[in-house]
């Protein structure tokens, strides 16, 4: 998150650093993301089935979530569709076909249209198709995006580390200059604790990071690296915003509390998806769907 704030903003937009419970937040933060982020690490070293598996539970979970948020329980025409999609997206990708994979979920998300369609209730104030629709979309994005990006054979690992590198620098340190600067908040009507000086700290932690990253890989020129890492830091801003939005549509300030310190899976995870799916269409654009990784790092 870009920074978690909790005080009203005065009349001029400010927004004062918090005096309590930021140490307590930070501890919570900074265990889970010492428990998760190595998993992460070696699961993506490993690649296949395993890491296909993973990104297959995180986009279930997260599918679980949307569905808790927008439709105010676990409605089963969202779930059973979505979540068989998923399963059949799981063996396609672990088998090398991205394309049927992104079909199959594109299969899924009308077959939810259609129970809803079929099967109508009513909920406070949404459009339940729709939400269904952009709820197994936006899981599947979850899934694809990191899944296909790993299975290139030669770069997939290089770029994982790539967009773990830019994304956490630039959440990292933009909670850390948002807490200790304050200031403008960025976009109250989205999110109501997200400010200036974090946007740009993690700006330029995730620039960094990124650069290093891409550039000590040895594929691509330092300039063409800031500027990749300047992209996806940017989108990765970008997909918290997003997902703040959501919320603040359904009135949650988190999807689900299975991450102390972070809330649910699809807090932890809004800004790395946003920023794998850009990455993912940057290097298919550049070098297809058989070899994205070396689409994105080999100009």
């Amino acid at each position: 998150m870009i920074t978690l704030n909790r005080q009203a903003p005065d009349a001029s937009g400010q927004r004062a650093a918090e005096p309590g419970g930021a140490p307590r937040d930070l501890a919570r933060r900074v265990a889970s993301a010492a428990v998760l982020a190595p998993i992460a690490i070696v699961v993506a070293y490993i690649g296949g089935w395993p890491f296909v598996g993973l990104c297959a539970l995180a986009a279930g979970v997260i599918l679980w979530e949307w569905t808790w948020l927008v439709a105010r329980g676990a409605d089963l025409r969202i779930l059973v569709p979505g979540w068989a999609a998923l399963i059949a997206a799981t063996v396609l990708a672990a088998e090398n076909l991205p394309g049927a994979a992104i079909g199959m979920l594109a299969i899924g998300a009308a077959l939810s249209a259609g129970a809803i369609a079929a099967w109508p209730r009513r909920y406070p104030a949404v459009n339940p198709a729709s939400w269904a629709v952009a709820g197994v979309i936006y899981a599947g994005v979850a899934f694809l995006g990191p899944a296909i990006l790993r299975a290139d054979p030669d770069w997939g690992f290089v770029v994982l580390v790539f967009l773990f590198a830019t994304v956490w620098a630039t959440d990292s340190l933009a909670y850390l200059f948002g807490r200790a600067i304050g200031g403008p908040l960025l976009w109250p009507a989205l999110s109501p604790h997200k400010t200036w000086a974090g946007s740009l700290g993690g700006l330029v932690g995730g620039v960094a990071a990124g650069t290093l990253v891409a550039y000590a890989s040895g594929g691509i020129g330092l300039g063409v690296a800031g500027v990749l890492a300047l992209v996806l830091s940017l989108v990765a801003q970008g997909g918290d915003l997003l997902e703040s939005a959501v919320k603040r549509r359904f009135g949650a300030k988190d999807t689900s509390h299975l991450i102390p310190g972070h809330g649910g899976v699809m807090d932890r995870l809004d800004a790395f998806l946003a920023a794998a799916l850009v990455a993912l269409l940057i290097g298919a654009v550049h070098d297809g769907l058989a070899a994205p990784g070396r689409g994105l790092l080999i100009w």
